[in-house]
């Protein structure tokens, strides 16, 4: 049987350097796990731009349908900030997301002890933090029509439209649940159904989809306001949040910095199976493209790398070495070791993009 199949798409800024290490990573596990992987690379926003005039050729696309898994980057930079709004590098990654139809953006948040202190909460709130936001990723507002910018009487007026159908709240309840069956056994669904009625049809099928398919999972409904409140005040009453686009945007944004870090952060966008029975499938850290310290050897792996254990669990079903490889992570950070946006006032030892990589490696080697 052939190997399965992963595209890389390092991006711009800092992305071609933190998939340098996640690509020692894949090598690794080939080499010292047999476990080997296909693994091809493309162009993919500023860069695919700069080759040849657009965020994403048809070509790359299509790569992208037939692969297992796609692990991107990151994709942007100041460079390209006065390009047409069509042709900007994040186009190239919202085409990825809808033509892959990745419907359901998991972000976790998860506090490594080490880095219990590197949060602004205080640190008794944030220890052994462990939630996951389940996002819509090809709907509502920042998908629906009419949108746009418009001429009425003497001004202008901008409109986004936020609409969902059943069937699309539906799938991501469906990804939510199956992940909380796996976890805490427990979700928390967050919209504004008080003054929306999206928000109303969120609610309704979300909880008909808990009722005829998953009673055996907890179900709570919050509103989106006080779910933001709620992740701040004590974020471990969380197990699985599921959510629409634009609030899964803002509160996953928020749990982010529950943890201290956004060099810590991967993110699976995950879609329909396809006849391998292999979801489709985008993963990619949080971050962003950091055009501030590309090249200088700065930028911090570890959510690159993390994401990558993402794709070991979900892709290809190798949920104990995505274990293996969380635990070397959470190894290397209990060891004192910090990449430049890790380091607190109590210290470590200060490594570059390529070191913390190799004690990766090296945390992995002694896992054997």
């Amino acid at each position: 049987m052939a190997n399965p199949s992963i595209l890389i798409l390092a991006g711009d800024g800092i992305g071609p350097e933190v998939m340098a290490e996640v690509k020692k990573i894949i090598g690794w596990f080939g080499e010292k796990r047999d476990i080997a992987f296909d693994v091809s690379e493309d162009l993919v926003g500023g860069s695919a731009y700069d080759a040849h005039g657009t965020p994403l050729t048809d070509e790359t696309m299509a790569r992208a349908q037939a692969a297992d898994a796609v692990l991107l980057g990151a994709v942007g930079g100041p460079k390209y900030d006065n390009l047409d709004f069509s042709v900007k590098p994040e186009r190239g990654l919202l085409r990825l997301r809808k033509e892959m139809d990745l419907f359901a953006n998991l972000r976790p948040a998860q506090c490594f002890d080490a880095l219990a202190d590197f949060s602004s909460l205080k640190k008794e709130v944030v220890a052994g933090l462990d939630i996951m936001i389940v996002r819509e990723l090809t709907s509502g507002v920042y998908f629906g029509e009419p949108r746009g910018i418009f001429n009425e009487g003497n001004e202008r007026v901008g409109i986004n439209t936020q609409r969902y159908t059943e069937s699309e709240i539906a799938r991501a309840a469906r990804a939510a649940f199956e992940l909380a069956r796996r976890r805490g056994n427990k979700v928390c669904s967050m919209e504004k159904a008080n003054v929306m009625e999206s928000g109303i049809l969120w609610r309704e099928v979300v909880q008909k989809v808990h009722d005829e398919e998953y009673p055996d999972v907890e179900l709570s409904h919050m509103y989106a306001d006080n779910g933001a409140m709620q992740l701040v005040r004590w974020p471990k009453q969380f197990d699985v949040i599921v959510t629409d686009n634009l609030f899964g945007d803002i509160l996953s944004d928020c749990a982010a910095m529950l943890t201290g870090s956004l060099g810590m952060l991967p993110s699976a966008s995950l879609g329909a199976p396809m006849e391998n029975g292999r979801p489709k499938a985008l993963y990619e850290p949080v971050h962003g493209s950091a055009p501030d310290i590309a090249g200088q050897g700065k930028a911090n792996p570890i959510a690159c790398i993390l994401s990558f254990a993402m794709a070991l669990r979900y892709s290809f079903d190798l949920g104990a070495e995505a274990d293996r490889l969380e635990q070397a992570v959470e190894k290397v950070l209990a060891d004192g070791v910090r990449t430049a946006d890790l380091m607190g006032p109590e210290g470590g030892t200060a490594v570059s993009t390529s070191e913390m990589g190799d004690k990766i490696v090296a945390a992995l080697n002694a896992s054997l």
